[in-house]
């Protein structure tokens, strides 16, 4: 099925340095749309997407041109696969040094974006789903999933996050047994617990994603920018705390990889 385009687009100066796996494409109306893709199909997370990602976050939160971000996926998945390979070797000091800065930077930059963003969740969100969720409005289509699975299947904490932004949007409890089970929440369910706004049929959720976005625009710019600050303040506060304590101990156990036999 191929993918909606908005009627009138252009891509930011940026667009280019992370072409290769983020597509960038702004509307008249100031709606950016971000398109995570490999080789214009489904997208594979990769070592150099967790590197380029923070400076692609903060060239989009500098544009002031950007009203409205929509973040989705290609074809039938949001982001389903990851390279473990690609992100080196973890159990080494340096290596997850980078990696540390990184992922505290990432979900932080998320949070301080001043403009609503829209989650177009086209399909399972098996990596990184916390990209998704920690949207202002999520749009997901039918066949969607939510879960982390990188983390118990490497051996590692689930500390880069997730545990904050899942225990805040599902409850301590529910978050815990998500996280520590590696638990599937499809996207009915997701609904249910308010994890999710809408549900829309397979193939419906950029379309729905941009109307949203169109109709968020048409709003004063400061109005846009700062409501956006203020209602993300609890869950900022909670990342500045968590995510560090948390990666820390997620370095702590990818180093005890090294040692199992």
């Amino acid at each position: 099925m191929s993918e909606t385009t908005a009627p009138t687009t252009t891509r930011p100066p940026y667009a280019d340095a992370y072409a290769d796996w983020l597509g960038l494409e702004r509307g008249a109306d100031g709606v950016l749309t971000a398109r995570f893709h490999t080789g214009g199909g489904p997208h594979t997370f990769t070592g150099t997407v967790h590197r380029q990602l923070v400076r692609a976050l903060q060239d989009i939160g500098a544009d002031r041109d950007n009203r409205v971000l929509v973040l989705t996926g290609t074809g039938d998945a949001f982001m389903d696969q990851i390279d473990g390979q690609s992100l080196g070797d973890i159990t080494q000091p340096r290596v997850w040094d980078a990696i540390f800065w990184e992922g505290r930077k990432v979900l932080t930059l998320l949070a301080d974006l001043e403009m609503p963003v829209v989650a177009a969740v086209n399909g399972p969100a098996r990596v990184h789903a916390e990209y998704a969720v920690l949207a202002d409005v999520v749009i997901a289509e039918e066949h969607a999933v939510f879960q982390d699975v990188p983390h118990n299947a490497f051996g590692i904490v689930p500390g880069d996050g997730v545990q904050v932004v899942w225990q805040e949007l599902l409850g301590p409890n529910r978050g815990r047994d998500f996280l520590l089970r590696s638990r599937e929440l499809d996207a009915a369910e997701a609904q249910r617990l308010g994890v999710v706004s809408e549900v829309v049929p397979r193939g419906a959720s950029l379309e729905r994603a941009r109307t949203i976005a169109a109709e968020l625009a048409q709003r004063p710019t400061l109005h846009l920018r700062y409501t956006s600050l203020a209602l993300r303040q609890r869950l900022r506060r909670r990342l500045e705390e968590g995510v560090p304590y948390g990666m820390a101990l997620e370095g702590l156990t990818a180093a005890d990889l090294a040692h199992q036999g």
